[in-house]
């Protein structure tokens, strides 16, 4: 009745959530790694985490365009 499933939108809405983690301004996994590892600058480690996120932005369009990705196994299970 949504338009969506809600396993789909529960993994969107984990990836997302992860990619919120890890980007300014919040970015409160990169000030943990920061405060793990001091002598590592900040503009490093946002440089490091960049190649992640875009993954991740690839694997969220991909989900979205084909949102049977993810529903594959669920449906195999019905």
């Amino acid at each position: 009745a949504l338009g969506f499933d809600p396993i789909w939108y529960a993994i969107i809405l984990t990836m997302v959530t992860t990619m919120g983690a890890i980007t300014p301004p919040v970015g409160v996994n990169i000030y943990v790694v920061k405060a793990l590892a001091p002598e590592i600058e900040l503009g490093t480690i946002f440089k490091s985490v960049s190649f992640f996120l875009m993954a991740c932005i690839v694997c969220i369009i991909l989900l979205i365009i084909f949102p049977d990705i993810v529903l594959f196994i669920p449906n195999l299970a019905q």
